[in-house]
């Protein structure tokens, strides 16, 4: 299921690469480069986030002082934490600092997308990866909606953002939801739909 994910990396290149994939990948991705920037942005009300990836080496505030400070103050969401200090002794602290998952770097993107699906999966929330609402069939992973008829399926490929959209939609049936919700759940901080794109 497409995420709202918070980002919290150093390394320009790096974290422009990651958030490639993740956005190819359908999820709504925020970008942080330091852990006190990342910790007022948590704090905020601006956006929830489902995931949190996080650098150990960080300037400002280090990555397990993040997950600390997440874990003092009641946040669940899941959280993967980089590093190149793959040590054991470095794990540890990570995991125990409350971390999630550990990926060492440098890692393949791949492993990051299965982790990030692991992590989904342990999730109190998580269901089946189709989502149903009437006649409508929506498969993520590929990115289509199926309309089902009488006489047939039609199948319909949906871009990113209608993606997210229906998922939204489809994963709070029966609700109104104001514009200025949809804005801050798929959209990213850096972004500004036009304001007819999402009506409030």
């Amino acid at each position: 299921m497409p995420l709202r994910i918070l980002l919290v990396e150093d390394e320009t290149e790096l974290a422009g690469a990651i958030e490639v994939v993740l956005r190819a990948h359908h999820h709504v991705v925020d970008h942080v480069a330091e852990g006190l920037g990342a910790w007022s942005l948590l704090r905020s009300d601006l956006a929830s986030h489902d995931l949190l990836i996080v650098d150990w080496m960080l300037p400002g505030l280090t990555g397990p002082e993040l997950c600390r400070r997440v874990r003092g103050a009641g946040m669940t969401l899941p959280v993967l934490m980089l590093t190149a200090l793959a040590d054991t002794n470095h794990r540890v602290q990570g995991l125990d600092a409350g971390a999630d998952d550990y990926l060492s770097k440098p890692f393949a993107m791949e492993e990051l997308l299965a982790r990030i699906r692991a992590l989904q999966r342990r999730q109190p929330s998580y269901r089946d990866p189709l989502l149903r609402a009437g006649s409508y069939v929506l498969d993520p992973a590929e990115g289509c909606l199926t309309v089902q008829e009488e006489g047939g399926s039609t199948r319909i490929a949906l871009s990113a953002k209608e993606l997210q959209l229906m998922a939204y939609f489809m994963e709070h049936p029966r609700q109104i939801i104001p514009g200025s919700r949809l804005r801050s759940q798929l959209w990213s901080l850096d972004e500004d739909p036009i304001s007819n794109v999402v009506a409030a």
